[in-house]
């Protein structure tokens, strides 16, 4: 290792946090690789973490700083439990943070746009990434993936709205950076993929690309709402749903160059990205 001083990754086994400790590992630094489980993680030190349970805070901060930080999922309100850890780790000798925001969310807006506001009076160096969707919104066991493999239907209430859909692994590549340079970025960074694509388009490139039908269904707002407060609040489903009519009404049609400005080379495409996660599950 080329450093004393431990990285910590919160939600080191999730979809943007393993890629990162993964991209912290192969520059030989120093990660606790944090999580509810505190499951094994190669070539990491890995520590036990819960966002609602502080006892578990100071454990995961011993000998870290800087941190990558995940917001806990599911909370209308995280800046509740990420501010006072955030003082914690500033006590700690934290001295650069990285939050995981999105493009949907400006510093002092909800959620996570309270944190983002606080990060800079708390942290010497700090960033924080705005991506906008994930790419890997359509695999694994996530609603999209399992609306298209049980009824080939991406079910959505953004219209004809598009979205600068980005692969995780380019949101994790510009997250390494923006923990390891010499100097971090000391700003929000906007993330998106090469292109902006409508529901529809992701859909025919999906049905291209598999040889397999899918269709977009469009959805009103007050359905789509009332599907995913089926499985979670209300409150967090209404929230959902507000994103998708505000694609609807282009919040985000729109791209950036910030990817290959950070990382230097351009963000991966959604056909290369469908292309790959067909090969790898083949």
């Amino acid at each position: 290792m080329n450093d004393l001083n431990a990285t910590l990754v919160i939600g080191a086994t999730g979809t943007t946090g393993r890629r990162v400790t993964a991209g912290l590992i192969a520059e030989r630094r120093h990660v606790k690789a944090a999580s509810r489980s505190a499951g094994p993680v190669e070539n990491a030190q890995a520590v036990r973490f819960d966002w609602n349970e502080p006892a578990t805070w100071g454990q995961a901060l011993d000998g870290v700083d800087r941190a990558y930080l995940i917001p806990p999922i599911g909370s209308p309100d995280p800046a509740s439990v990420m501010l006072p850890f955030l003082h914690q780790a500033r006590e700690a000798g934290v001295h650069r943070a990285v939050l995981l925001s999105s493009s949907a969310i400006p510093a002092g807006g909800p959620a996570t746009g309270q944190v983002h506001q606080a990060l800079p009076s708390l942290f010497e160096q700090w960033a924080v990434l705005r991506p906008s969707w994930f790419m890997q919104n359509f695999t694994g066991d996530s609603p999209h993936a399992r609306s298209i493999r049980d009824g080939g239907a991406i079910l959505t209430a953004s219209g004809v709205g598009r979205v600068g859909f980005i692969d995780a692994q380019d949101i994790a590549a510009v997250a390494v950076r923006a923990l390891t340079d010499e100097q971090a970025p000391n700003t929000d960074l906007l993330l998106t993929g090469p292109q902006a694509l409508s529901y529809d388009e992701v859909a025919a490139i999906i049905s291209e690309v598999t040889d397999r039908s899918v269709t977009h269904k469009h959805l009103t707002f007050e359905e789509l709402r009332d599907r995913w407060a089926r499985d979670m609040p209300l409150e967090f489903a209404t929230m959902l749903a507000g994103m998708d009519r505000a694609i609807a009404e282009g919040a985000e049609d729109r791209t950036s160059d910030i990817v290959e400005r950070v990382i230097g080379r351009p963000p991966g495409t959604f056909r290369a990205f469908v292309q790959r996660e067909t090969s790898s599950s083949s």
